[in-house]
């Protein structure tokens, strides 16, 4: 057993490009990449809006031949994946870009992947769910547009898939997934609901507390090869900084983001910050309230909100996550009651006396009812006798448990289910 301590730790960053206006310059980035023909992946909500046109445009301006697919679900599933890596195969592309939410950036990330490298989905999927298969081969350049501010996909080495006959939500993570290029256009946004706009930017919030949370990296083991160094790695000064600001941001400007679609400054912060809190979170990782997540919107699929678009069944994830995130915190205040405390202040601005471990958790559930969020998991179809297969899925997220900063048993996670369910 190796008994050092790790000493090193990484960050890295996709380059983006941010401003109103910017997604008119997709065809000269792509240009810049190299692309000759690009595999598009694009929301069909986005495209029925008639967001997508002008930003196909410029890549068609620059001589670069398209292929668009458009068969994206929010939350795709492992067929929904598959889909679109045989069209991504079909269409011999040599670049890819993805327009919409975390969704459609996540089926591009995996369609280049499996093209790129070869094999079966399944076998990149995070053990022990799948065979955690590390690619060979380095993946086509991949540029990414998101039209909501919440997954930070544009800047993350993650892509999440749905396993409804698993009743379970896990993903692939890989530091080759990152896109080469991100282009964060707050205009792309003004056509998103409030719900949308609440649900990503509480999951911003939440990458990013969970993000500056985390155990350090100092804490971890250090690995027998640098190849072994996870990409969750613990919490870092680097890291911790563009967390920190995705926090006050999301304090700052969400509950105004939810409020006015016209409102550009707020909705251009929370864009921003959800890829702050993806540079963040892809180096220093999420945990408790992300591993509670996935079971909570894979066992069940008789959830609708009605201020979604589409027709489908599901929990969004953002709500998913946040349900949860009161209780956990409070469960892992003991570990570092200081930086719990920053994290609430940064959040409000106030600040709270040393031995508040309720200062966050309801910091949290101030925002979450400002923007009309779900309390509780019950309003997601669950109960008391929900719990034990809610906290057998949690616990098969080790990747992520083991980056929280107390780690939880199935007992401790029990309780956390337990005093979410409202």
């Amino acid at each position: 057993m190796n008994d050092e301590r790790e000493t090193i730790f990484t960050v890295e960053a996709t380059p983006v490009k941010f401003g109103p206006g910017a997604a008119l310059e997709t065809g000269w980035e792509l240009g810049r990449l190299g692309a000759r023909r690009v595999f598009f992946v694009i929301d069909p909500e986005v495209r029925r809006l008639g967001l997508a046109e002008p930003v196909l445009d410029s890549v068609r301006a620059e001589g670069i031949d398209v292929t668009v697919y458009s068969d994206v679900e929010t939350e795709p599933t492992l067929a929904c994946f598959e889909r679109a890596v045989a069209a991504a195969r079909a269409a011999g592309a040599d670049a890819f870009a993805a327009l919409g939410g975390g969704s459609a950036i996540d089926i591009a990330k995996v369609a280049n992947l499996v093209v790129s490298d070869g094999g079966a989905i399944m076998e990149y999927v995070n053990a022990p769910v799948g065979r955690g298969r590390q690619p060979g081969e380095a993946l086509r350049p991949l540029l990414a547009l998101p039209t909501t501010p919440g997954s930070g996909s544009e800047a993350t080495t993650v892509a999440i898939l749905d396993l409804p006959e698993l009743r379970i939500k896990t993903g692939i993570s890989h530091r080759r997934l990152r896109p080469a290029q991100a282009i964060v256009d707050p205009q792309l946004t003004r056509s998103a609901p409030p719900a949308v706009i609440a649900s990503a930017g509480l999951d911003v919030v939440c990458h990013a507390a969970e993000s500056y949370l985390s155990r350090p990296y100092t804490s971890r083991p250090r690995p027998a090869t640098p190849g072994e160094r996870p990409p969750y790695q613990g919490s870092n000064p680097v890291a911790d900084l563009w967390s920190a600001q995705a926090i006050r941001n999301g304090g700052q400007f969400l509950r105004r983001a939810v409020r006015d679609a016209a409102d550009e400054e707020a909705r251009g912060a929370m864009m921003l910050s959800a890829t702050m809190a993806g540079v963040g979170f892809g180096s220093a990782g999420v945990h408790i309230p992300h591993a509670c997540a996935y079971p909570i919107a894979g066992l069940k699929h008789d959830y609708r909100h009605p201020g979604y678009p589409g027709t489908r069944n599901f929990v969004p994830h953002g709500f998913s996550v946040i349900v949860t995130a009161p209780a956990a915190f409070r469960f892992t205040f003991d570990s570092a009651p200081a930086r719990h405390l920053a994290a609430a202040t940064m959040l409000t601005g106030q600040s709270y006396a040393e031995d508040d471990r309720d200062a966050l958790p309801e910091a949290l559930l101030s925002l979450m009812r400002d923007v009309n969020a779900p309390l509780g998991v019950r309003e997601f179809g669950y109960d008391d006798s929900d719990i034990p297969a809610l906290v057998d899925g949690a616990m098969k997220q080790q990747r992520l448990l083991n980056v929280a900063p107390r780690t939880p048993t199935a007992d401790d996670l029990a309780r956390i289910f337990a005093e979410s369910m409202g």
